[in-house]
C-alpha cells in the first residue's frame, strides 16, 4: 500500500511539472518576456514603455508577489485578465495587452499559465509605474465599450494537431497564431479605434501587413515562401533569402525560437494556407510618378556600401545578407523603415538555430542627399516603382525615427 501512495505522489508531481513546463512554453510562445521585462530588468517585472497614440503606457509586474505583483491573483481573477482584459479591482486593462487575441487561449494553456506564474516565476517588488496619460485621457470606463465591441467571448478548448495530419496542423496553427502568438496585434490593420479590423482569417484585411513604431509589419498572406522558409524565419529570425528586423527581431529572441518544430509547421501550414491579399497601402512621405533627382544618382552609393553583401543585383547572399527583391521594407509605400535600416543598422537574433548577421549603421557616414538618392536608388529598383523621396520627405521620416 505504501508503495501505491509513493507511486501517486510521483505521478501527481510529475504531472504538476509537466503542466507547469507547458505553462513556461505557452508564456514563450505568448511572448510574455518582450512586454513584461525590461533590459537588465527582473523576468516579468514590468515597467517597459509602449508609446501609444494617447500616451505612454508601462507594462505591469505580473510576477507572483503578492504587494506589486499578481500574487493574490486567484484562478479566476487570472483568467479574467489574460482572456477578458479586466484586472482584479474591476477596471480594464489598456488593449495594448492583447487580450482580444488571449480571449482564443484553451481553458488548459490559462490553467498551464497561472501554475507557471504563481510558482516558477520569482517574485520581484518592483513597483509598477504610472501610465504618462493626460488625465482628461486617462478614464478606464471607455474600454468597456471598446471591449464589448472589439472582442469575442473566452474559448475553451483547442485541439492539439497530430505531425501526419495535415489538417489538424493547420487548425493548430490557427489557435497559435490567432490566440497565444497573437501576431495580428503588428500584422493586421487597425481600426480609427486603434482596434485590429479582424481577429481571424475570416475576414482577408487579417494579417494583410501593417505600419507599427515606424516599423513595417508585412502581409503573411501569400508570401511565396515555402514552408521550410517561414519555419527558418520562425526559429532563427532568417531564411536563405529573408531576415527580419525591427520588433520582429525581438519576438524571435524571445518567442519564436522556442516553438517546437510541431507547433512552427503548424504555424507555416496555417500562413500558407491564407489567401493571398494585397498588404494596406501606408503612406507618411509625398510621392510622385515624376521623379526630380534620378534614382541612377544613388547607385555609385549603394555599389559603394551595400552591393557588398547586397549584390549588384539585390539578390542578396543566401543564408546571411537578405535579398532586396520582393522585401517587404522595399516595396511599402512608406520610407521609414528602409531609411532606419539604411541610418541605424540592423541585426537579425541570436538563436539556437543561428548566429546573427549585423548591419553597420549610415546615418553618421552618409549625407542627407545621399541618403534619400540611395533610398530612391533601392526603391525604384526593387520597389516596384514607390514613388521619389524628397529631401523634404526624408526629413519628415529623420524627425519621426528618433
Amino acid at each position: 500500500m505504501r508503495n501505491v501512495t509513493i507511486l501517486a505522489a510521483c505521478l501527481f508531481t510529475a504531472s504538476v511539472s509537466a503542466a507547469e513546463s507547458n505553462g513556461e512554453y505557452i508564456a514563450r510562445i505568448s511572448d510574455c518576456v518582450a512586454c513584461h521585462t525590461t533590459e537588465g530588468g527582473a523576468a516579468m517585472a514590468g515597467g517597459k514603455k509602449f508609446p501609444t497614440p494617447v500616451g505612454d503606457i508601462y507594462s505591469t509586474n505580473i510576477t507572483p508577489d503578492k504587494t506589486q505583483g499578481i500574487g493574490n491573483y486567484s484562478y479566476e481573477d487570472f483568467d479574467k485578465a489574460v482572456r477578458q482584459g479586466i484586472a482584479k479591482d474591476g477596471h480594464p486593462l489598456y488593449p495594448a495587452m492583447p487580450y482580444p487575441s488571449y480571449a482564443k487561449l484553451s481553458d488548459e494553456d490559462v490553467q498551464a499559465l497561472y501554475r507557471y506564474f504563481m510558482h516558477d516565476v520569482t517574485p520581484s517588488a518592483q513597483p509598477n509605474k504610472e501610465n504618462a496619460i493626460p488625465w482628461l485621457l486617462s478614464a478606464r470606463w471607455p474600454l468597456h465599450i471598446w471591449n464589448w465591441l472589439f472582442t469575442d467571448a473566452p474559448a475553451t478548448t483547442v485541439e492539439n494537431a497530430k505531425p501526419d495530419d495535415n489538417a489538424a496542423l493547420v487548425k493548430r496553427g490557427a489557435y497559435l497564431v490567432e490566440g497565444p502568438g497573437h501576431c495580428g496585434s503588428c500584422h493586421t490593420p487597425r481600426g480609427m479605434a486603434m482596434n485590429e479590423k479582424a481577429y481571424t482569417n475570416a475576414d482577408a484585411e487579417y494579417l494583410s501587413g501593417a505600419m507599427i513604431d515606424g516599423w513595417y509589419a508585412p502581409s503573411l498572406r501569400g508570401t511565396g515562401m515555402s514552408e521550410q522558409e517561414l519555419k527558418s524565419l520562425l526559429l532563427t529570425g532568417k531564411s536563405k533569402h529573408a531576415a527580419v528586423s525591427g520588433s520582429m527581431a525581438e519576438v524571435v529572441t524571445q518567442s519564436t525560437q522556442y516553438l517546437t518544430d510541431e507547433d512552427a509547421t503548424a504555424i507555416s501550414q496555417y500562413l500558407l494556407s491564407l489567401k493571398s491579399a494585397k498588404p494596406e497601402t501606408v503612406r507618411t512621405a509625398a510621392t510622385s510618378l515624376s521623379w526630380s533627382n534620378s534614382p541612377e544618382a544613388g547607385k555609385v552609393t549603394y555599389n559603394r556600401y551595400c552591393s557588398t553583401c547586397h549584390g549588384l543585383e539585390g539578390k542578396g547572399t543566401d543564408d546571411n545578407a537578405p535579398s532586396l527583391i520582393n522585401n517587404p521594407l522595399v516595396m511599402v509605400d512608406d520610407p521609414t523603415p528602409l531609411f532606419r535600416v539604411i541610418a541605424h543598422g540592423a541585426e537579425t537574433p541570436t538563436t539556437r538555430g543561428s548566429v546573427s548577421f549585423k548591419m553597420p549603421a549610415y546615418g553618421g557616414l552618409l549625407s542627407d542627399g545621399e541618403m534619400r538618392d540611395v533610398i530612391n536608388y533601392v526603391r525604384k529598383s526593387w520597389g516596384e516603382g514607390n514613388g521619389e523621396v524628397s529631401q523634404e520627405d526624408l526629413a519628415g521620416v529623420k524627425k519621426a525615427s528618433h
